[in-house]
């Protein structure tokens, strides 16, 4: 289907609107001030070899990795079985709308609730409570994705293969995991990504001894105005386009909802 000469033009504007504040990020971020300023006065890479001088924000980038792996590996571990049950019919049908509960309140009233739940158990500030706080709001998208992809994918092999012999778990194992493995790889990607990502959770269970790196950002801007955290948010860009990329060019976006 052609679109028309005022719907390309439209589209253009949108996407100029959406990516003009990204361009002015990468344009701060080789900035030879020592002030946010733009445009800038110089040129230079002197903040990119300060995020890399900045030890307070390596370590809490390195738990926010470390973070976000243990949180998309639990998130896995739950969901897929999770949304088979749902998308075979195993479940009551309100169980998905239980399952996606939380992405219908804000993260402000999940923090909140969070901190007052885990508080009398010793859990803040500790790697089981972020890891808890993490996954409960990345476990609805990978619910949400992994039964869109196993709706569509064909009930009739997992049948002929009980049908042959095989049992329940080897079924699920041989046949049921490969079809969903593009919904799993999309899944993966946007659970590590939300973890690493999220603040407002973060914010209200770390301590001073563990820390995010959203939440180190947070604090850091708000005694400093320099262009690190430009530097340090043009490599988060990137980041995210070489795992976007990834996931598109091994399944597709198309296979990854699991559409034929």
């Amino acid at each position: 289907m052609r679109t028309g000469p005022f719907v390309t033009a439209l589209a253009t504007l949108g996407y100029v609107f959406l990516l003009s504040p990204v361009v002015i990020v990468v344009a701060v971020s080789f900035s030879a001030d020592n002030f946010l300023n733009f445009p800038p006065s110089g040129w230079s890479l002197r903040w990119y070899g300060a995020v890399m001088d900045n030890d307070g924000l390596l370590a809490a980038m390195r738990t926010s990795a470390l973070l976000a792996a243990c949180v998309t590996g639990l998130a896995l571990l739950v969901g897929l079985p999770l949304a088979w049950a749902i998308a075979r019919g195993r479940t009551p049908g309100w169980m998905l709308t239980v399952a996606t509960a939380p992405l219908l309140l804000p993260t402000l009233v999940i923090g909140l609730g969070l901190l007052l739940a885990l508080h009398p158990f010793g859990l803040i500030a500790t790697w089981p409570g972020l890891v808890l706080g993490h996954l409960v709001v990345v476990l609805p998208f990978v619910v949400r994705i992994m039964t869109t992809a196993l709706l569509t994918t064909s009930v009739q092999l997992e049948s002929a293969a009980a049908a042959l012999g095989a049992t329940p778990f080897r079924v699920f194992r041989s046949v049921t995991l490969p079809l969903a493995a593009p919904g799993a790889m999309a899944s993966a990607a946007l659970a590590f990504l939300l973890s690493f990502d999220e603040t407002v959770i973060s914010l209200f269970l770390v301590g001073p001894r563990l820390t995010t790196l959203p939440v180190e950002l947070f604090r850091y801007t708000q005694n400093r105005t320099d262009p690190l955290v430009a530097a340090l948010s043009v490599a988060l860009i990137i980041v995210t386009l070489v795992v976007v990329v990834a996931v598109e060019r091994l399944v597709g976006f198309t296979r990854t909802m699991g559409r034929s």
